[in-house]
């Protein structure tokens, strides 16, 4: 069993979609980031890649290097999940916090688990996405910005054989 946490955080800016867990969030703002943003997907990417200490995205998918601009963090999220599975893990559980005092995370929630459990490959029931506001506290709080955290355990997949499995 492997444990991991993620943690991010983008500024809240005019003419760019709001995407979180890879889902466009209708809304007047969206993240500002070198890729498309999306701190759930970035989080959680982080989280994956710290149970296999492999770094942070920020090692795999540096802002200096422009074959990054503007990536769906589907992409990245995929990627995280290629080295996871390149390791013999599945994913045990994803809990998950985005903190944001707007818009309302609830009616997308649903949505968002869907396309983190296909591209996970885990069962919609293994994932968890809350949400919370800052109470207009500092810079979330007064909507400047959008966070999330994560937290992922990972468990060592068994290969079946003729007679039984192997650890």
């Amino acid at each position: 069993m492997r444990i991991g946490i993620g943690y991010d955080i983008h500024r809240l800016v005019e003419d760019r979609k709001l995407i979180l867990g890879g889902v466009e969030i209708p809304y007047v703002k969206g993240l500002l980031g070198y890729s498309d943003g999306d701190v759930l997907l970035h989080a959680i990417s982080d989280a994956l890649l710290g149970a296999l200490a492999l770094g942070d995205i920020g090692q795999h998918f540096p802002n200096t290097d422009t074959q990054y601009k503007d990536i769906s963090s589907i992409k990245i999220l995929n990627k995280a999940m290629e080295m996871v599975r390149g390791r013999g893990y599945a994913i045990n559980n994803l809990d998950t916090m985005i903190i944001a005092e707007e818009p309302k995370i609830h009616p997308f929630r649903s949505r968002m688990i869907g396309v983190l459990a296909d591209i996970m490959g885990a069962a919609k029931g293994d994932i968890s996405i809350k949400a919370t506001t800052n109470e207009e506290v500092g810079s979330l709080g007064r909507g400047d910005a959008i966070a999330a955290y994560a937290v992922v355990t990972l468990a060592k997949k068994r290969c079946e054989v003729k007679h039984g499995y192997l650890p």
